[in-house]
């Protein structure tokens, strides 16, 4: 069974956020501007449907979207 490419692009984000944020925390707080890079590329696939990350999967990875009509 393989997931949708928006349950990965999710877990990915999710990630993302959790280890920025611990570096912020441990190392620097320049990390949080990885943050606001994945919150962008967020924003960015609800307003045109896909993101560089999303390209990616589905390019090189082959996830399919789960909603596809």
């Amino acid at each position: 069974m393989s997931w949708p490419l928006e349950r990965v692009l999710f877990l990915m984000a999710g990630i993302i956020v959790l280890a920025s944020v611990a570096l912020a925390v441990l190392v620097s707080p320049w990390f949080l501007l990885l943050t606001a890079f994945v919150g962008l590329n967020q924003l960015m696939y609800v307003a045109s449907g896909t993101c560089g990350a999303a390209l990616i999967l589905t390019r090189v990875f082959h996830v399919q979207k789960g909603c596809v009509r």
